[in-house]
């Protein structure tokens, strides 16, 4: 008697062990074929999920017995998802009925405009670039302007989180209250005193980011010179608002690198050697430091600048026509010995 209940002892604990190993390994342990990411779409069906995830799991089959389990097939949220090795099917199950999805990386750099950025930033988002630009252009009008490429001073050069589920306006708003952050008590007292409208400060900031190729070291230096000019009513004569101009018309598919006379003639608004003033807009998306370099110019007499050759990135700066013409000829030899046109 003893030893049939011993035998039926053991048999239990092999039968249970047999069990619980068949459910810890479907429940909890590694199912990860490889690493990587699968998107969940809005509106999904379960086959959808099954077909986006299948190619990260070593069992499907499992996996299906698990999320049916816990109701996944019924309940779940959209978005990208982060798949790791070792991770279990009730990890990722839970995972995705959570909605706990990875966030995308978007950098936003010094777009022409924003319609650029759009097709750019809309590659990593669920949203395609003409919906974005439609919801972009009705906060356009909302908030008084023509179209979304008014919005450009919304936006700042940096690197940015966000779903891949965002929606434009979230998308937007992120921007929105950056740009309301940013314009502190202090910053507007500056704007006052500059005696230029906030649009004029954007568009010079522009300018003087593409002049400056990005770096600070010289941008309160460049600002301090372009508001020489237009406060002498002198042309601006920034050769990146030619490019701007040009470029734009082919909306940025046949960029030219290198400004020739016969482009100084080229007739837009933006053209800074056919036009006095300020440009009615940035000619780019531009970062924080620049539009601080405008707010903070520096007090010089310079009125002209030339890209150095003996110091790549940088300028030379004069006051002197004369000297001006020296520096420009020199660059322009720069150029011709390395055939750039």
């Amino acid at each position: 008697m003893k030893k049939t209940a011993a035998i039926l002892i053991i048999a239990v604990i092999i039968v249970g062990g047999f069990f619980g190993i068949r459910f810890y390994n479907k429940y909890f342990a590694d199912n990860v074929a490889k690493e990587g990411y699968f998107h969940i779409p809005t509106g999904a069906n379960f086959n959808q999920i099954l077909d986006s995830i299948a190619p990260y799991l070593e069992n499907r089959e499992a996996f299906v017995d698990v999320a049916k389990d816990k109701s996944m097939d019924r309940f779940f949220h959209a978005g990208r998802y982060r798949v790791q090795n070792g991770t279990s099917n009730t990890d990722l199950v839970n995972m995705i009925k959570a909605g706990n999805q990875t966030e995308n990386t978007f950098r936003i750099g010094d777009f022409g405009d924003v319609y650029q950025m759009v097709g750019r930033v809309s590659r990593k988002t669920e949203v395609d670039s003409l919906k974005f630009v439609t919801e972009l252009n009705k906060i356009a009008v909302q908030k008084g302007y023509r179209n979304a490429e008014d919005l450009k001073k919304y936006f700042f050069i940096d690197t940015y989180q966000f779903f891949w589920t965002v929606k434009p306006e979230e998308f937007f708003k992120k921007f929105d209250d950056q740009y309301k952050d940013f314009w502190t008590a202090e910053r507007i007292q500056k704007e006052k005193q500059s005696g230029l409208t906030r649009d004029q400060i954007y568009a010079l900031a522009s300018i003087v980011y593409k002049e400056s190729g990005g770096k600070p070291d010289e941008q309160k230096t460049i600002a301090g010179l372009y508001l020489n000019r237009y406060r002498k009513g002198m042309k601006l004569q920034s050769d990146p608002t030619v490019i701007y101009a040009i470029n734009k018309e082919s909306n940025f598919t046949t960029p030219i690198r290198r400004v020739l006379y016969k482009h100084l003639r080229h007739p837009s608004p933006y053209n800074t050697y056919a036009n006095a003033g300020i440009p009615p807009g940035p000619i780019c998306i531009t970062d924080k430091n620049s539009v601080d370099a405008v707010l903070h110019a520096e007090n010089n007499n310079y009125i002209f600048m030339a890209a150095d050759p003996d110091r790549f990135g940088f300028h030379r700066f004069t006051a002197s026509d004369a000297e001006h013409v020296k520096n420009a000829r020199d660059y322009q030899a720069w150029l011709n010995s390395r055939e750039i046109k």
